[in-house]
């Protein structure tokens, strides 16, 4: 991480958000070492499941549910300072609760709505990840494929596996480093591609042996976008809408480089620094497959039940994504492969650019849950990862049981 110093105080904003956003993007854990679990991938004739849109559930909520629910997302925001947020409860057989709170912007005093496209950074990886998984399951490669099959001159490439990219275990130094820092620093509006981005994590000493041990790094699932579009021969986004956008009427989900497509209005994002919050310039292109998503709350509801129930993949790809272990950042009690798991809650947090992201599913009762906020950094929590938290309390503890 760069030293605050004037000089590069606008990047550090940039690559400290990004860093978060990965990691806190925010943030591996667990998975099986090759040879105790067959990540060969499946037959060559082997269909990827197939899903539709699901429906969330009919009706509203009990009255004094959404009340605690409400109470809770208020006192995370204001303990926060958070501007704005929008946040969603679907109970199946219960209903369902959307809330849009606050500001999307300080300035112009624009009200956050419940139809906003928000960025929701590393949540991106779960998408990316994904991908990888059904392009396992169809026998289109293998996890324990190693990196240099796709992209040469990564460090330990011929050691690393994809599995261990997905897990965070590669070892893999990561891309947002001084080198970037500096050809950032010359064009902050400059839109990247994910080629640009892989070529700043080529060559770069190891964080440690592949495998040792699991360290989030956004470069990782930047790697895992390369080898996707070397394996289908097509753009990222393009494999991104024909495989999971489209088959799930995301209409509101896009993968975006150039801010200029960003659906307005929406939401400004906030840096918050010695308690002030600090409007953030948007360059979704510095985060790539790692963290270049945007969605809307409803939307957020359809990936966190695809992704929670493993509905994308064969059962047995899911088994073995829902392996994790605890690793430094960012919050969840374990990071699996692609995905976070707190409590009996999977899915995936994102923060950076001024925007912290929550999307989780609840595998024992079905229950959905998502927070946008529009603040990042704050450096005594992840707000967004810390209001799912308290909603999930509710649910656990208040009238939802």
């Amino acid at each position: 991480m760069l030293h605050h110093t004037d000089t590069v105080r606008p990047i550090r904003l940039a690559g400290v958000a990004l860093l978060a956003a990965a990691g806190l993007l925010l943030t591996g854990c667990t998975s099986p070492a090759s040879g105790d679990t067959d990540t060969s991938g499946g037959d060559a004739s082997a269909e990827t499941a197939t899903v539709t849109r699901p429906a969330a559930p009919e009706g509203e909520l009990p009255e004094d549910l959404q009340g605690e629910l409400q109470a809770a997302l208020d006192e995370v925001m204001a303990e926060y300072g958070v501007p704005g947020a929008a946040a969603g409860v679907w109970i199946p057989g219960e209903g369902s609760w959307t809330t849009a709170a606050g500001l999307a912007s300080i300035e112009n005093d624009l009200e956050v709505t419940t139809d906003m496209q928000w960025p929701i950074r590393s949540i991106t990886k779960s998408y990316t990840v994904t991908m990888l998984l059904q392009l396992a399951d169809e026998g289109e490669l293998s996890l324990d494929d190693t990196i240099d099959q796709y992209v040469d001159g990564v460090t330990n490439g011929d050691q690393i596996t994809l599995l261990q990219l997905a897990n965070m275990s590669s070892g893999n130094g990561d891309y947002v480093n001084e080198a970037f820092l500096e050809e950032f620093q010359k064009d902050p509006d400059k839109v990247y591609t994910l080629e640009e981005l892989n070529s700043f994590a080529v060559g770069l000493e190891p964080q440690f042996a592949p495998g040792a041990e699991y360290r989030y790094t956004n470069a990782n699932t930047n790697l895992i976008g390369a080898v996707i579009e070397e394996v289908t021969g097509k753009p990222y986004a393009e494999v991104l809408n024909e495989r999971i956008l489209e088959p799930l009427g995301q209409t509101g989900t896009a993968y975006i480089t150039d801010v200029s497509d960003w659906a307005e209005p929406h939401p400004v994002g906030y840096f918050v620094e010695n308690g002030e919050a600090t409007p953030q310039p948007e360059n979704p292109s510095i985060l790539g497959a790692a963290g270049s998503m945007f969605s809307t709350l409803d939307d957020g509801r359809v990936w966190a039940e695809t992704l929670g129930t493993g509905a994308l993949l064969l059962p047995e790809t899911q088994e073995l994504r829902a392996l994790g272990n605890p690793i430094p950042t960012p919050p969840y009690d374990r990071y699996a492969v692609g995905m976070g798991e707190t409590g009996d809650w999977f899915g995936h947090n994102g923060e950076g650019l001024g925007f912290t992201a929550a999307t989780f599913h609840n595998t024992e009762t079905g229950a959905n849950i998502v927070v946008y906020m529009n603040e990042s950094n704050n450096p005594a929590a992840h707000p967004a990862d810390q209001a799912f938290r308290a909603l999930a309390a509710v649910l656990e503890t208040g009238s939802g049981q």
